[in-house]
This record gives C-alpha cells, sequence and structure tokens, in this order.
C-alpha cells in the first residue's frame, strides 16, 4: 500500500533545502506540480540579506529567493520519490528586472516556471510579487544541480583537507 504524497506546505522547508539558516530565503513551499511552483518568504530584520540602512531585502537576497525556489522544486521531487536532495548552483541570470525591493515585515510570494529541463540544467522564469499581486522582480534563472548529494558535496567543501593527498 502506498503513502499518499504530502501536501508542499506540510514538509519543513529544511527537509528540502540543502542550505541552512542564517542562509534560508524561504518560509514555505506552497503549490507544486512538476512545472511550477510558488513558495513565500516574510522577510524578517534578521535575514542576513537585509540592508541595515532602509530595511529592505537587497537584490542579492531576492535572486538567492528565486534560486532557493527552485531548490525546493526539486527538493520536494526528491523528497516523495526518497531521494537524497543535491546542490544546485546558479549558472546564470538573465533580464532580471527589480522593480521593488521588500521591506522587513512584508510577505513575498515567489513562482517560478520551468521552461526547460536537459543534462543537469534547469532554465526558469521566475517572478517574485507581493501579497496583493503586484510584480517586485522577475527574471530568467539557469540553474545548474550536482550529481551528488548535497551533504557529500558539502562536506567535502566543509573539509577539503580530508579529501586531499598529503604530502
Amino acid at each position: 500500500m502506498t503513502q499518499p504524497v504530502p501536501q508542499p506546505a506540510d514538509i519543513p522547508v529544511g527537509l528540502l533545502l540543502p542550505q541552512q539558516p542564517p542562509f534560508v530565503m524561504i518560509d514555505a513551499l506552497c503549490r507544486f506540480d512538476e512545472r511550477e511552483v510558488e513558495t513565500v518568504l516574510t522577510v524578517r530584520p534578521d535575514n542576513v540579506f537585509v540592508d541595515a540602512d532602509d530595511g529592505c531585502l537587497s537584490v542579492c537576497g531576492m535572486v538567492e529567493n528565486m534560486a532557493q525556489t527552485c531548490a525546493a522544486r526539486l527538493g520536494y521531487i526528491n523528497y516523495i520519490r526518497r531521494e537524497t536532495i543535491r546542490l544546485g548552483f546558479i549558472g546564470a541570470v538573465r533580464g532580471c528586472r527589480i522593480l521593488r525591493r521588500p521591506h522587513t515585515g512584508e510577505t513575498i510570494h515567489t513562482g517560478i516556471r520551468v521552461m526547460e529541463e536537459v543534462m543537469g540544467l534547469t532554465l526558469v522564469w521566475a517572478t517574485i510579487t507581493d501579497d496583493d499581486g503586484q510584480v517586485m522582480a522577475e527574471g530568467q534563472m539557469k540553474i545548474a544541480v550536482s550529481e551528488k548529494p548535497a551533504q557529500m558535496v558539502l562536506t567535502a567543501q566543509a573539509a577539503p583537507e580530508e579529501h586531499t593527498p598529503k604530502p
């Protein structure tokens, strides 16, 4: 007997992403299908990407939020297949327009639509909107996915001396 597939919002984000606090840039995966997903993030004052001068999420934080929305999509697929999470890397950002940066306390909704997937590369169109559906940012992003599970990649990066021959 197969178990029912859990709803995306019922799975803690930490089980979907290779990123760990304080670098987690989504609060929940709200909606999923193979080609489109949506996440939410409430911008908090302690967010590492909040600009202390104006209290807004930085452009880098917005791009990272888009990338982590892509990661949550793949993480959910891996979760329901009972596979390990793999690490992704931003390969390119094109046509990105930042129309408005969100202030602390504001909730943003980030949607991605998969345009193409081939040989470990995923091309998406990402859009960030506010609670009223007004577009705050949008652009195309190319994500490359590692063949190795995230923990193996992270361990190798964190402890390179273990993987480097000694003289």
